[in-house]
């Protein structure tokens, strides 16, 4: 099994290869690989999409990186791939995001993506920092984990999803925080699982196991 993150420069990718490469190799589950290479990520078995910036630059970024765009998008839809958007690779899974303009996303979780407006003024945007997940609904993505688990966040928008049971999890910062997403073979976690120690290991073990 070959697992492929996709590089469209525009993600952290180094900490997030290791962490799955580690997870892949304990886990008997394949290959990992940074592919900047649209025919690699037309063949792969899974898909992983990070993301680290402003929504409308990110979405540029993939739409121009030589047909990458297009092979994820066949890949996910066509060929019903296993797919995890990482922080803003969870975004650009939305409708649309408001981050400086309206830019459409990819469309496969019906929401939009605006700025975090915490009721307590005392808690600062960006959110950043550790929090405690709040299971909504049952996954095998959660399997070995409980709301209480705690992972890793830096981020200044969240996705506010259209339907409640596409949102998997939140968490607490003076509102609801949206945390990770999902239907079909979609998974998008708006946290670093790479760098959420324990619980983000196991996230992605689950993922690398997930069989849709």
């Amino acid at each position: 099994m070959l697992t492929a993150i996709i590089d469209y420069e525009s993600g952290n990718l180094h900490s997030a290869h290791k962490a799955f490469e580690r997870m892949a190799r304990e886990t008997g589950t394949g290959e990992v690989t940074v592919t900047a290479d649209a025919d690699v990520v037309a063949r792969a078995d899974r898909l992983v999409l990070p993301g680290d910036g402003a929504f409308p630059a990110c979405m540029a970024a993939l739409k121009g990186a030589g047909g990458l765009y297009d092979a994820m998008v066949e890949a996910v839809e066509e060929k019903g791939r296993p797919f995890l958007g990482i922080c803003v690779g969870m975004q650009l899974m939305a409708s649309i995001g408001r981050e400086y303009k309206d830019t459409p996303g990819l469309g496969w979780i019906d929401g939009e993506v605006t700025e975090i407006a915490p009721s307590d003024p005392k808690l600062k945007v960006p959110h950043m920092g550790w929090n405690d997940l709040v299971i909504d609904h049952p996954h095998k993505v959660f399997d070995g984990l409980e709301t209480g688990d705690h992972t890793y966040f830096v981020h200044s928008y969240h996705m506010a999803v259209t339907d409640p049971a596409e949102r998997l999890a939140h968490v607490d910062y003076g509102c609801e925080v949206t945390a990770i997403i999902g239907r079909d073979t979609m998974l998008g976690m708006q946290f670093h699982p790479e760098k959420s120690q324990t619980t983000g290991l196991r996230l992605i073990s689950n993922f690398l196991n997930w069989k849709p």
